[in-house]
């Protein structure tokens, strides 16, 4: 019998949504940063067993919004969460659980989807403190398991595994099986480029940084030429992504270089330019240029 499903990742900002979804998949197929918010669309990852599919939604941050990406966002979650098969809701072990946390919780495991909480962080944080997370929300009806996990070193990946197996139905198989993504290479390339502005930026610029893809082109000596904007939204920022005498704009790019050869397997010439939008992240015209489609989350 082949089982298949849709399974969302779920939680607070800076959990470790995008690393465990990476980890489960067994590719990088979204962007990680320390930095909370790092995710702003819905990722698409397909983890592929012997006889079932499963695929992994992972959602932005649950965070109040403050503008129309923000808002964007959190439709992108509350999207998500219809019709899939399961749901996960992921926890930094480092942190206690909040009020917010327990009504999610709450909210999620009265549902008749199959739910089950994964705490994350379990090789950083303390023993005990994982111990009294479980004891909290252990007893609550309706929680099918609750797994402490670390996503980075990739321990209990294979026991969690095994419970979103468990919770699959038979069903067909979705995408093929060599398929990991269902991402766009220009869409891949662009968040490889804005992971390694978030590495090498201050605090606050990265938030209100974007990349478009303006040339992606292969030459007939199978040399990748690739153009991109990053897009700030203050002339201050514009100085600081370019650094003096380019520097700045020249780390980001020769790291994301590598990283974009790797996943295209061809050489690139990589040809970065950085361009000033003010307010972008509250301009619907600016946000559905810049692929953050408003009418269709």
């Amino acid at each position: 019998m082949y089982k298949s499903g849709f399974v969302a990742i779920i939680g607070k900002a800076n959990v470790g949504k995008s690393t465990l979804l990476n980890a489960l998949v067994g590719e990088r197929v979204a962007i990680v940063s320390w930095r909370p918010q790092t995710t702003r669309n819905k990722i698409l990852g397909i983890m592929n067993g012997e006889d079932y599919q499963a695929v992994f939604i992972d959602t932005p941050g649950i965070h109040q919004a403050k503008n129309q990406l923000s808002n964007y966002m959190m439709k992108s979650v509350k999207t998500a969460l219809e019709g899939v098969d399961m749901v996960m809701y992921l926890i930094d072990a480092e942190k206690r659980i909040d009020e917010n946390d327990l009504s999610y919780i709450n909210q999620y495991a009265a549902s008749e989807t199959p739910f089950m909480v994964v705490i994350n962080k379990m090789d950083i944080a303390d023993r005990e403190k994982v111990v009294a997370m479980i004891n909290t929300i252990k007893d609550i009806e309706g929680i099918d398991s609750v797994l402490p996990i670390s996503a980075m070193k990739n321990k209990n990946i294979e026991p969690l595994k095994e419970r979103i197996e468990a919770n699959l139905k038979e069903g067909k198989q979705f995408f093929p099986e060599d398929m990991i993504t269902d991402k766009s290479l220009r869409f891949m390339v662009s968040e490889i480029i804005r992971e390694k502005a978030m590495k090498y930026l201050g605090d606050e610029i990265p938030y209100g940084t974007a990349v478009c893809i303006n040339k992606f082109k292969e030459r007939d000596n199978g040399l990748v030429d690739i153009d991109a904007d990053i897009i700030c939204e203050k002339k201050s920022h514009k100085a600081m992504i370019i650094g003096k005498g380019g520097s700045m704009l020249k780390n980001i790019g020769s790291t994301a270089r590598g990283d974009i050869e790797r996943l295209i397997d061809a050489k690139c010439f990589l040809t970065l330019y950085v361009r000033v939008k003010e307010s972008w992240r509250d301009s619907d015209f600016v946000m559905n240029e810049m692929g953050y489609d408003l009418k269709n989350i």
